[in-house]
């Protein structure tokens, strides 16, 4: 059906973007056509998550003669309302390529958000700290994807691209037919780990340590009772200097004492000829006011590799 025929709610004018046009949802013929219609797909397929695209920029937002982009905003969260309300735990993931249709609003209508198609990990390190500032980390799609990244082609370890997934609602962006039987060890590796570590990265306080070399970025969750925390130190272009700088970790119980061990399920990290000594094979003992006040020296980590510490109270 052609979307500008009269009745279907298109402006009468209305431009072509992508080969898509903008129908007006705040018509009531419209949206209950679009309401029908989807909702006819999720019955009959059994569909129970749909991934709510909305990259078609609204260059003519119209409704009645006047500007229409809070009236179609309005509509396009009772459209899903309407959805989830006639299927029952159907999931809806909100997604724009940056952010048309992620903002605080939807999120009382949807149950995470895909921060962005760019799904190069050095790319996400970045996309993450920054969207986390206004939206939960369990609400934030992250996910391992295959190597080259289709939105850059860059090359980078499944150990790093697990590494940055685990710091949001964490899947796989992968073909896993494609997969060779060590990246699907690796794969059921990282579920279990991100299984394991789950209660903690959904219900703990997020952390960012300041660094002094801008290749380097420290993120790290502390459980409520700081007994457990789980950081990471991703490294996304060459150090800027020989020796790394100490990774201070705030947060943490001064008057405790905390194991730290590297969970490296999914493949070790790599750095250059300088390794610290509690990056041995045992786990380091540290006490809670050495690691806020002194820290630990960090290997001087190559480009794109990440070390992911869990800390735990003795």
């Amino acid at each position: 059906m052609d979307p500008r025929e009269p009745g279907v709610g298109a402006v009468p004018d209305g431009l072509s973007f992508r080969s898509q046009y903008v129908l007006d949802l705040a018509n009531p013929e419209a949206f209950e056509h679009v309401r029908a219609q989807m909702s006819a797909v999720v019955e009959r397929l059994g569909v129970d998550y749909v991934k709510w695209d909305h990259n078609r920029d609204l260059v003519e937002p119209v409704h009645d003669g006047r500007p229409g982009t809070h009236e179609q905003t309005l509509a396009a969260y009772r459209l899903m309302d309407a959805l989830r309300e006639a299927h029952p735990g159907l999931e809806i993931e909100s997604c724009s390529s940056g952010g048309a249709r992620t903002d605080l609003g939807v999120l009382a209508h949807t149950d995470r958000v895909w921060a962005s198609d760019d799904n190069d990990p050095v790319e996400r390190v970045e996309i993450h700290r920054w969207t986390e500032l206004v939206l939960p980390p369990e609400l934030v799609g992250a996910h391992v994807g295959p190597s080259p990244a289709h939105s850059t082609h860059r090359t980078t370890d499944l150990s790093y691209r697990a590494a940055v997934a685990l710091q949001g609602h964490s899947g796989l962006e992968w073909d896993l037919l494609t997969c060779t039987e060590a990246e699907t060890e690796a794969v059921t590796a990282y579920a279990a780990l991100y299984r394991e570590l789950r209660p903690l990265l959904h219900g703990g306080t997020v952390v960012h340590p300041d660094v002094a070399d801008p290749a380097l970025r420290v993120r790290g969750v502390v459980s409520p009772d700081r007994t457990t925390s789980v950081w990471t130190v991703a490294s996304l272009g060459a150090p800027e200097e020989a020796l790394a700088e100490r990774l201070r970790l705030p947060g943490l119980d001064p008057s405790r004492s905390y194991t730290v061990r590297v969970r490296d399920d999914v493949g070790a990290a790599r750095w250059g000829w300088v390794t610290p000594g509690w990056l041995g094979k045992e786990a380091a003992v540290v006490p809670g006011r050495v690691l806020a006040d002194v820290g630990l020296q960090l290997p001087t980590l190559w480009p794109a590799q990440a070390l992911v510490l869990q800390v735990t109270a003795t």
